[in-house]
């Protein structure tokens, strides 16, 4: 890979299934940035990668990488109980983060990273790519700009099939996953939920989760806001059907908005009109593009171009799932 001076100097914290199927597809295609190095404890899985992608840099331990590898920011692709330590550690030598979701495996923990960016003043982006997803994007200009009124309830959900728990990994042990299907679908979800709903205050919750193991398999959840939004969750590592699922349907008063599939209708002269946007559909796959234009947006931060915003929602966020798992193990609908 070619590199210039002026170019982003890239470091990949973790070789596993994100960062070969989103990240490294995205950046390398990008113009301004260079991956200059990949770590992983897999050694071997770290050089391999790296010599496949034309990576300079291969390292078993990410202070390896920040000490050798001279990076502007780094990504952070590891299991879940790693992210903060790697954040803080990159912080720490001045690297700006982007970091799969969770940031942390607790509010406290965001909390941490958060002061620990400021301090540094270094930008973290945690990737919620759902919310740059053109679909997202179109609905979240709608609601906005306040074209289907007020919001009333927000249902969404996502469905996927993981039959044997070997499949599932750390993601089967809570104190490396933080939570099962909640933490790792139900959060993204629920991010992008209240994030189009212009993140209304949470002030109750009730929810029930099922379980087999450590960690719950299918979750739902319902949420009720300060602004009398509703907003319901449900979530499956167990869903048996013919391919996986993902949806997202608001209701307002003066119309609806959907996405998979991508409908927004709105009333006018007393009958619902459908007034989907209907732009050149991109051929590249949705998933990918979430990707390419959520790191566009943080390497314009990093190049002072924009003014990232810090996720303190995450906090927030965080909280609202540690109330969901403390409903479902108390059987209680709990106040915030």
């Amino acid at each position: 890979m070619s590199a210039n001076a002026s170019d982003i100097r890239i470091g990949m914290v973790g070789a596993g299934a994100i960062a070969q199927v989103a990240h490294l597809p995205v950046l390398r295609k990008l113009k301004g940035v260079e991956i200059v190095a990949i770590c992983d404890n897999d050694g071997a899985k770290a050089r391999a990668l790296a010599q496949r992608m034309g990576i300079g840099g291969a390292y078993t331990d990410i202070e390896e990488l920040l000490e050798f590898g001279k990076v502007d920011a780094v990504v952070i692709c590891t299991p879940n109980h790693l992210h903060e330590a790697h954040a803080l550690s990159a912080l720490a030598a001045g690297a700006h983060v982007v970091v799969e979701r969770p940031i942390a495996l607790t509010s406290a923990g965001v909390a941490r990273v958060l002061r620990a960016a400021e301090k540094a003043k270094r930008n973290v982006l945690v990737a919620m790519n759902h919310r740059f997803r053109s679909d997202v994007q179109a609905v979240q200009k709608f609601l906005a700009g306040g074209e289907l009124g007020e919001i009333a309830t927000i249902r969404c959900g996502w469905h996927v099939f993981r039959a044997p728990r070997q499949q599932l990994g750390w993601r089967s042990r809570r104190a490396e996953s933080g939570g099962g299907v909640m933490m790792d679908l139900g959060l993204p979800m629920l991010d992008l939920a209240l994030w189009l709903a212009g993140r209304p205050p949470v002030v109750r919750v009730s929810a029930h989760v099922k379980g087999t193991g450590q960690v719950d398999e299918i979750a739902a959840a319902h949420l009720f806001c300060e602004n009398g939004i509703s907003i319901f969750c449900d979530v499956s590592w167990r869903y048996v059907g013919e391919g996986e699922r993902t949806w997202v349907d608001v209701q307002a008063s003066k119309g609806s908005a959907s996405i998979s599939p991508f409908r927004v209708f709105k009333e006018l002269h007393g009958a619902p009109v459908d007034v989907t946007p209907t732009g050149a559909a991109s051929r590249e796959h949705q998933f990918i593009a979430s990707y390419r234009s959520e790191w566009a947006y943080f390497l314009a931060g990093v190049r002072g171009e924009v003014a990232l915003v810090p996720p303190e929602d995450q906090v927030r966020l965080h909280k609202v799932i540690e109330t969901i798992y403390k409903s479902a193990d108390e059987q209680r609908d709990i106040k915030l």
